[in-house]
């Protein structure tokens, strides 16, 4: 997979030259290019913002400097152009597995105020939101949108497992978790961890996941289709007054 990323920041994704994700990188399962925008900037003095025409707050991207970084990629490497912004869809962890799907994606990296729209309304393919909340630049957005698609590309991640049984993967939290000591002050590991019986433990962790999806967010069990064991497990807990 080839990833771009049009920033004023590139050494900020130096990043993942750290973890899984620049294992992946270093392995070759993923490129991943930052390009520096202020090196098509408009004058000596590196300016790529401007003031917004009709007034306002702040100074805005002007699209020159963008599409002429965004040029210096060849048209067949940048795939899906991508910019974060507020008015974009939220990105959840099914949007992260279609975008982990394709070959080449680039993102572009907002600054201050935003960017110029006649950019987007030629060059970008789709807008994408981390949340609501705003950010200095699309950097840190881009940082954790491509730390969550590199980890979803074959190779990155040495357990299947971990990809298919975490957090969002399959519709529910993932519950709670316990390691070393067995002890911990004075608070001790639910007993059925520790049983070694693997269909108990098995059950347990999935009721357990169920159970806090039901309590942190509930709206997620709105997207899945509850098996009439889970159903069941649900009807009795309300009704015993546990959760």
């Amino acid at each position: 997979m080839n990833i771009n990323v049009l920033t004023i920041f590139p050494e900020i994704f130096s990043f993942f030259d750290h973890g899984l994700a620049g294992q992946s990188i270093s392995n070759g399962n993923v490129n991943l290019n930052a390009l520096d925008i202020r090196k098509n900037s408009i004058n000596k003095h590196r300016q790529i913002d401007a003031k917004p025409y009709g007034g306002g707050e702040g100074m805005l991207m002007m699209a020159e400097p963008l599409a002429k970084t965004l040029k210096e990629i060849p048209k067949k490497k940048r795939g899906r152009v991508i910019n974060f912004s507020p008015q974009g869809s939220k990105l959840n962890q099914k949007k992260v597995e279609n975008l982990a799907k394709e070959e080449n994606i680039t993102f572009i990296c907002g600054r201050y105020e935003g960017i110029d729209q006649r950019f987007i309304d030629k060059y970008v393919d789709e807008e994408i939101s981390l949340g609501d909340f705003i950010l200095n630049g699309g950097e840190a957005a881009a940082l954790c949108a491509i730390d969550a698609i590199i980890r979803v590309i074959p190779g990155t991640v040495g357990n299947k497992n971990s990809l298919t049984k975490d957090t969002f993967s399959n519709g529910f939290l993932k519950g709670h978790s316990y390691t070393r000591p067995e002890v911990f002050e004075s608070m001790t590991v639910p007993d059925v961890l520790l049983s070694g019986n693997h269909n108990e433990i098995k059950e347990w962790k999935a009721k357990n996941s169920l159970i806090q999806t039901y309590l942190r967010r509930p709206e997620l069990l709105n997207d899945v289709k509850l098996t009439n064991n889970q159903k069941k497990l649900l009807e009795e807990l309300l009704t015993k007054d546990i959760l």
